[in-house]
């Protein structure tokens, strides 16, 4: 029986959410070029895909956190998982904006939330976590108690950990990078040599860039 990892990363191949490329990488707004090209925001014209996603992320919720009061969705992609998850358990959810309102009261979370209420913050993709992390800040400066982060997918970077170590925040994700290549293999999207390849890119992507911008392999 297939995990719900491996359900989520076949759902996203197939809808072509997410696209691996090695041999052509595409090139990233950072200029970095990459293997692979993730854009989540699919999902949620796929009923099916989109259920597969909020079941595998109340079941995390539900196995790594307790007494949890609100559900935050991360502005904009963040937003549609997160209702479905607040749907699905029966709680109340907030958003966060990328940067405060600069009109009215300059509110970066919008909905109710209060002081000592513990928060789980939902977003579509972890790489480096750093914009995740923005809004964790947010939900805390307004006196909650963020009591970790999940994904839809993570790219599993080393950055990643670091960054979520650095803030003490546990994040978890639906499906990943390893589950993802392994599925893309096993449907013939890409063969052993190709997984390879993706795997050094997950290990250091800045110096996988780099060989190709100069013409390595």
């Amino acid at each position: 029986m297939s995990t719900q990892a491996e359900i989520v990363a076949k759902d996203l191949l197939d809808i072509q959410a997410i696209t691996l490329s090695p041999d052509k990488p595409f090139t990233w707004a950072s200029g970095l070029h990459s293997p692979i090209y993730t854009d989540n925001r699919l999902t949620i014209s796929y009923p099916a895909v989109r259920r597969n996603i909020y079941e595998g992320m109340v079941q995390l919720i539900n196995e790594h956190f307790q007494d949890v009061d609100v559900i935050a969705g991360t502005a904009t992609a963040g937003i549609p998982h997160a209702a479905w998850v607040a749907e699905e358990m029966g709680l109340p959810m907030i958003y966060v904006r990328s940067k405060p309102k600069d009109h009215g009261q300059g509110k970066q979370t919008e909905g109710v939330l209060y002081e000592g209420q513990r928060v789980v913050v939902i977003d579509d993709l972890i790489s480096t976590g750093g914009s995740v992390l923005k809004a964790v800040k947010a939900v805390e400066k307004e006196g909650a108690d963020v009591v970790g982060v999940v994904s839809v997918f993570t790219y599993e970077l080393p950055a990643a950990d670091d960054n979520f170590q650095q803030f003490g925040i546990p994040y978890y994700s639906v499906t990943n990078y390893t589950t993802l290549i392994e599925t893309a293999e096993k449907e013939d999207l890409i063969d052993r040599n190709q997984m390879k390849d993706l795997h050094e890119w997950r290990k250091d992507p800045a110096a996988w860039s780099a060989r190709r911008k100069c013409g390595l392999s």
